[in-house]
């Protein structure tokens, strides 16, 4: 092959080469759209670690009113609040932190819609948009905030796929696209589930004697009817009648134990804050002590002062002490009808008409205080000579007075946290009326019949 032949091959070769290449650049690939490049990936990538969640609002839409309704849970100065509430507060750093965790967890999973006339089908349209006309097809907007009220993540929850159990329509509120979601997420926005379930923070066996007051109050002159007074007190484990017990009637066990299950399990399904300044402890009030918007707060929920002063409520009350020292009163008020949010937290429906709704429910007005003169104070030690000694060198005097020392002791320390224990409960009641269910209300307002039965024949 000659030279000119040999330039010509490794010419067309070239040209070859380049053609290929040419090819395989202009070549057409299978496009991937635009719609489906963040398939699998987070919502909110910078929201990794829950614990810097302050506040969750969940805002649904009711359509019934056509308006948003809003459950809010937030820090505030390092106390858990409930604004929608009335800032009760709430024991809510767990559970915000498991929803906080589920919302870190969502990913785009699957690409459903970017046509603004689907939202309304698939029920992510946003409840806070005034400017929307329809009132169906609204979601539930989820916003986590953190410090400085910066939001972690906010979206809108919409139906759930038919197809795909645990699957629902996700939308952020300024996107137009959908996105199919698994969701994980603990998002309750009842207010029972955001506080602390115990009531009144005590056990049952510290239970040691019960007094159910049966009693009337005529609304118009402020006077009482005291139908009867049961006393129940434990000793060495069983429970006892009073003197006042009929010889035919003793103390019916079962139901004694049924009652302490229900105080000891006593749950509220809403609160009403007190006035400002209106006294933790109303069992007798001072001259001048109490206002007249004091006296119609108290009065348009069951609870009235008599002309010597004291609280009395228009459905009795129950006294429960306990073995260290604490007296809790538990005075029961005034019907509350209706359901929702006008019985958690009350608003225009609360009242106590019967068309506010059919639910029924009970004020409850709570006291406590610390029987301090249940234990006496011991003699103190007449000196502190003992302190150093060793026990070879104690006198009789000495062993004396270290005894004394360390029964005062005892003494002392017990005194001490029946009076920080008493602190504790003014300060979670003295704010508040509780309402409890008529449930509730029917298991822990009872009489002697209730409490008692014919006498076994011992024969």
């Amino acid at each position: 092959m000659t030279t000119s032949e040999i330039q010509k091959t490794m010419t067309l070769a070239g040209g070859a080469v380049a053609l290929a290449l040419l090819a395989l650049v202009t070549a057409p690939r299978p496009a991937t759209p635009d719609a489906f490049v963040d398939r699998g990936e987070p919502f909110f990538p910078e929201f990794t670690d829950p614990n810097t969640a302050r506040t969750l609002e969940v805002v649904g839409f009711d359509a019934e009113t056509g308006s948003a309704r809003s459950f809010q849970v937030t820090n505030r100065d390092g106390l858990w609040t409930i604004p929608s509430h009335h800032d009760y507060p709430a024991d809510g750093a767990d559970r915000l932190a498991r929803t906080a965790a589920g919302v870190i967890g969502i990913t785009r999973d699957d690409f459903r819609s970017d046509n603004v006339a689907d939202h309304e089908a698939l029920q992510v349209l946003d409840p806070l948009d005034e400017a929307e006309t329809s009132l169906g097809g609204r979601g539930t907007r989820v916003t986590l905030r953190g410090a400085n009220d910066v939001a972690l993540a906010d979206f809108i929850i919409g139906g759930e796929l038919e197809d795909r159990p645990g699957f629902r329509f996700v939308r952020l509120p300024d996107q137009k696209r959908v996105y199919a979601v698994r969701m994980d997420v603990d998002l309750s926005t009842s207010f029972a589930d955001w506080i602390e379930p115990d009531l009144l923070l005590l056990e049952q066996a510290d239970i040691g004697r019960l007094q159910l007051y049966d009693y009337a109050i005529d609304e118009r002159t402020l006077s009482i009817n005291d139908r009867d007074t049961v006393t129940l007190e434990k000793t060495d484990g069983t429970w006892t009648g009073d003197s006042r017990m009929p010889a035919d009637r003793e103390v019916d066990s079962t139901k004694v134990t049924e009652l302490l299950t229900a105080v000891d399990g006593l749950s509220i399904v809403g609160v009403r804050p007190k006035p400002e300044g209106l006294s933790a402890n109303l069992q007798r009030v001072e001259e001048g002590g109490i206002t007249r918007a004091d006296l119609a707060s108290l009065q348009s929920r069951g609870y009235y002062l008599t002309r010597e002063g004291d609280l009395r409520s228009n459905e009795g009350e129950l006294r429960v002490r306990t073995t260290d020292g604490i007296l809790y009163t538990l005075r029961f008020g005034e019907v509350l009808y209706g359901t929702g949010e006008a019985v958690t937290a009350g608003g225009p429906a609360d009242a106590s008409a019967e068309d506010a709704g059919p639910g029924e429910n009970r004020y409850l007005f709570i006291t406590a205080e610390f029987e301090r003169d249940r234990f006496p104070e011991p003699p103190a030690p007449e000196n502190m000579e003992f302190e150093g000694k060793a026990e070879a060198d104690l006198t009789d005097a000495d062993r004396a007075n270290k005894d004394r020392y360390e029964i005062h002791t005892e003494w002392a320390e017990q005194v001490a946290a029946g009076e920080a224990r008493l602190v504790e409960l003014e300060t979670r009641f003295a704010p508040w009326y509780y309402v409890i269910s008529s449930e509730s209300f029917e298991k822990v307002r009872l009489t002697r019949a209730d409490v008692t039965k014919e006498r076994e024949d011992p024969s």
